[in-house]
């Protein structure tokens, strides 16, 4: 199922070119429609009301995170810049992911995930190039969209497995963060969405971009560790600058070829499947410390 997971980071990766279908409309409230008619779609089709066994409890928080991200994620944007703030979210998604898969459910992560995800992230700052004015409060606010993103991944894969229909899952989730957005979205505007290619652009991206690539993304964490599911999800930057180049007319140059490589090789190792090793005698795998 890492597949679904990839066919998620592509969905995400188209978002930025199909948000440049409508000029001079506040990010964040795009941000927030993108995420109140994605997460109502979800809602609507997965109807995670008619499943009262689901902990409401932690995917209550979940949605919370959900929301929070958005918010943090364009705070940091603002303060410290596209590239940079782009980078320490997106970047540090995985390392967080890891860390709390390890920290809550003491699956310790694979010395190749380490180096296939230290790969693509210095791949994804290659390839996004540094510039912009790096302020802390900036850097702090995106690695805390980072840590958020991983607090709502963990969650979710956590109750998949316990025996939760993802699809529920993520129609709860996501359901919960579009009530919250709501009022972001009233307070930010909402005239663009009178014009035809604004409405159309807003379904795109709560349609295809959220809804159908948690779908995705769910039903991926049903097989695929989550830690792994976040590194893989980091083929959105990629989607999205090739992209850039075809649909765009964007030109990469010898650094951004050279990001695209090192992400590309990051995301095969992940994707290989792990060689499981032979067991001893006492019926340990040879190599293990468990």
């Amino acid at each position: 199922m890492k597949l679904a997971v990839i066919g998620a980071a592509v969905l995400w990766g188209t978002a930025g070119t199909a948000g440049l279908l409508v000029a001079g409309v506040d990010p964040v409230s795009m941000a927030a429609a993108r995420l109140v008619i994605g997460g109502l779609v979800l809602a609507a089709v997965t109807g995670p009301a008619r499943l009262p066994g689901l902990p409401r409890g932690p995917l209550a928080a979940a949605a919370l995170a959900v929301a929070a991200y958005q918010l943090c994620f364009f705070a940091a944007v603002s303060r410290t810049g596209v590239a940079v703030g782009t980078v320490v979210a997106i970047g540090s998604g995985p390392v967080f992911t890891g860390l709390l898969s390890w920290l809550l459910d003491r699956v310790r992560p694979s010395r190749r995930w380490a180096t296939a995800t230290a790969a693509a992230i210095a791949g994804c700052a290659v390839l996004t190039g540094g510039g912009g004015e790096v302020r802390a409060d900036g850097v702090l606010l995106a690695l805390l969209g980072g840590l958020l993103y991983a607090f709502y991944a963990v969650t979710a894969a956590r109750t998949i497995s316990a025996g939760a229909p993802s699809d529920a899952v993520m129609g709860l989730m996501f359901g919960g963060a579009a009530v919250i957005m709501v009022p972001v979205l009233l307070w930010t505007g909402t005239g663009w969405l009178a014009e035809p290619r604004g409405l159309l652009t807003a379904l795109y991206l709560g349609c295809a971009t959220t809804a159908l690539a948690y779908l995705l993304y769910g039903r991926g964490l049903r097989t695929t560790p989550v830690a792994t599911a976040a590194t893989l999800a980091l083929a959105e930057p990629a989607v999205a600058t090739l992209l850039g180049v075809v649909v765009l007319g964007e030109r990469l140059g010898a650094a951004a070829v050279t990001g695209l490589l090192l992400l590309g090789a990051g995301l095969v190792a992940v994707s290989l499947p792990e060689r499981v090793p032979p067991a001893g005698r006492d019926g340990r795998a040879i190599g293990s410390s468990a």
